[in-house]
């Protein structure tokens, strides 16, 4: 029956695939969805080299080891740049460690993701014992792929300079602690008692008394006076505390001027 004059012809529906079912789209953004790759990329850091290991997308998704590379900026730079050509998505990550954190602000001045996981909260086997570079980077690419790692926070540069001038302080005030414990216990061990400070009086000249005894406080301008009055003579413990300035007892009284932050 043929249409009349009047009467527009409508367009056919061509239905492709299957009856009744409509067809996926394959095209998104000018590339096949099938073509889209994802991995999770796992950094065991080190202080020459680093290890790295890709884990694809997907629960049968391939783990592989891609090998170490040198751990400067350059190389890393390069490596990175070379695995990101590679996928649609990358997902980067290692532990924090005494490393810090340089490489972080590489990967993400790259425009890629990168987490700097807790290594304390990384979950483990309880029999696996073995631990190596290789077997570590899977471990966290693996893991990074599963979203079983934790991440910590990242300071800005600012925050971390502060942050390491605090620790740098404290360990070394630590360190004096320690070290004046032992020069304590070693003047102890040879006799020589340490007196409090006197109110008024310096330590070294409160120390001197009419037998030429010197008995002063540790202190550290008195460390360059310990070498000179400590000598090693010949007795029953091999050591002992003799006093060259105890005829002259006015040459010390006289220097108390260059300890006068000694006076209490």
């Amino acid at each position: 029956m043929s249409a009349s004059a009047g009467e527009v012809a409508r367009p056919t529906l061509r239905v492709r695939g299957l009856l009744g079912r409509a067809e996926p789209i394959l095209i998104t953004g000018g590339r096949a969805v099938a073509d889209y790759r994802e991995a999770f990329v796992g950094i065991d850091v080190a202080k020459l080299k680093n290890a790295i290991a890709i884990a694809e997308v997907g629960r049968e998704g391939e783990v592989r080891f891609f090998g170490e590379v040198d751990a400067s900026a350059t190389s890393m730079r390069r490596v990175i740049g070379r695995i990101a050509s590679r996928f649609d998505h990358v997902h980067f990550c290692y532990e924090a460690g005494p490393t810090g954190y340089g490489l972080y602000r590489l990967i993400r001045s790259l425009g890629q993701e990168c987490t700097v996981v807790a290594p304390s909260l990384i979950p483990r086997k309880p029999g696996d014992r073995v631990k190596t570079n290789r077997r570590d980077a899977i471990s966290l690419a693996r893991l990074l792929r599963a979203g079983e790692l934790t991440a910590v926070w990242v300071p800005d540069e600012g925050h971390e300079s502060m942050r390491a001038l605090v620790r740098a302080r404290a360990a070394a005030v630590e360190t004096l602690r320690v070290h004046r414990q032992q020069v304590g216990a070693f003047m102890l061990k040879q006799a020589v008692a340490i007196r409090a400070r006197r109110a008024g009086r310096c330590v070294i000249c409160a120390g001197i008394d009419n037998s030429g005894s010197i008995t002063p406080r540790i202190r550290s301008p008195s460390r360059r006076w310990l070498r000179r009055c400590v000598s090693r003579k010949n007795g029953s413990n091999g050591w002992s505390v003799q006093s060259k300035s105890s005829s002259r007892p006015g040459r010390w009284r006289r220097s108390c001027g260059r300890f006068r932050h000694c006076v209490g």
